[in-house]
């Protein structure tokens, strides 16, 4: 799903205008506390992973992405604009952060989202819905880690691209 919007930037385009024109993204000029706010939620939920046993890693693996998400969320504010659809905030990251434009010329290019960002989100996405809506338990101890891992550099990735 993801390579072909970064393929395809036709494609990106389009589906970019139809989450706009359906309010799935929406211009909005953003407090930096709306922005510190979803960072403190990505924290937030980091933190419960301490308190769950591996007896409820399919829990872990929804605090796992909805930290990833709230990360994602700020970088969509930090842009002005909220987001009200997990594909629509995928879609905005690939537009607004996988390039570097004029204005952030001077940002280095470990602090772009890159494709294998946007693919771990769609990854630990389809984690995430596995692990809410699935009566199997298939989540082990080195799937949390790795996921955990990957989400706290992203978080960490997201604090530097918000406070360049």
């Amino acid at each position: 799903m993801i390579n072909k919007y970064f393929k395809n930037k036709e494609l990106l385009e389009k589906d970019y205008s139809f989450y706009l024109k359906n309010h799935q993204i929406i211009s909005k000029e953003c407090s930096e506390n709306l922005i510190s706010a979803h960072i403190h939620k990505a924290e937030h939920n980091l933190k419960l992973l301490e308190q769950l046993s591996s007896e409820f890693n399919d829990w872990k693996i929804v605090s796992i992405y909805y930290s990833l998400y709230h990360a994602c969320l700020a970088l969509v504010a930090n842009k002005n604009f909220v987001s009200k659809n997990h594909t629509a905030t995928l879609i905005f990251l690939i537009k607004h952060y996988s390039e570097l434009n004029k204005t952030e010329l001077k940002l280095i290019s470990e602090l772009q989202i890159k494709e294998q960002d946007a693919i771990f989100y769609t990854e630990l996405k389809n984690s995430r819905h596995n692990a809410s809506y699935s009566t199997n338990l298939f989540f082990n101890d080195n799937d949390i880690v790795e996921f955990k891992n990957k989400t706290i550099i992203f978080l960490t990735k997201v604090k530097e691209i918000i406070t360049y």
